[in-house]
């Protein structure tokens, strides 16, 4: 049974969610502002996070940033607003998706299934993005005939962004994610692994795209064919 932490200052919206989240399956954790969702948060593992922006004491946004710090899980904000710049706020500050109230709740189910389903593939040991296959484990990448060898650094900042297809990745989340943590050089390391991946696989843009995404970061998009 997948758990949700449900975080909204808005009684009623937590008891919609609550029975909608219920209904199907999901066990639901609530809390009625940003600071009692850090405090759950870290007492009880969950598996994704609906987080309300205009809450009393730590908001949205700011809870947003904190749980990517220190979980991997999807992270989507409910807001009354639906101006794009606040919408560009919500991504850079690192969340998965972003829906406006009012919201239809089979709407929010179709998205928080895909984003299941983006994280489940995160875990994978092999990440296919049409023709190309990335194994994390033995650390190579095949277009169905070669086998790539990526210097170590470009192979993992690949295999991030294709665990996460669709995903606006900050720099600043990349090098924690890819360099560490204690990592004090320049964020535009990133910019320059990303060109090199980029020519690397400049034949191979119907099997996958590396977006920027200007002023915030990058994203990975899994071509059609």
């Amino acid at each position: 049974m997948k758990k949700v932490l449900i975080a909204d200052d808005d009684a009623h919206i937590r008891t919609l969610l609550r029975t909608v989240l219920t209904q199907e399956g999901y066990r639901v954790f609530e809390a009625e502002d940003g600071d009692a969702a850090s405090r759950l948060l870290a007492e009880t593992p969950v598996d994704l996070a609906i987080l309300d922006v205009m809450m009393p004491g730590v908001n949205g946004l700011d809870l947003c940033t904190e749980i990517r710090g220190l979980y991997d899980i999807p992270v989507i904000l409910l807001t009354a607003r639906e101006q794009l710049a606040d919408k560009e706020a919500g991504y850079a500050h690192g969340t998965d998706d972003y829906v406006t109230k009012p919201f239809e709740p089979r709407e929010l189910l179709f998205r928080m299934n895909a984003l299941f389903r983006r994280y489940s593939l995160a875990s994978s040991e092999q990440i296919k993005l049409n023709r190309i296959v990335i194994d994390r484990q033995n650390h190579e990448v095949t277009d169905g005939h070669t086998t790539l060898l990526l210097p170590l650094k470009e192979f993992e900042l690949l295999a991030q962004l294709a665990g996460h297809p669709g995903r606006l990745f900050e720099r600043g989340d990349l090098i924690r994610l890819v360099w560490g943590a204690d990592y004090d050089g320049d964020e535009r390391t990133v910019d320059v692994h990303i060109k090199r991946l980029r020519q690397r696989f400049a034949e191979h843009t119907e099997d996958f795209t590396i977006r920027t995404v200007r002023g915030i970061g990058y994203k990975l998009e899994v071509g059609r064919r």
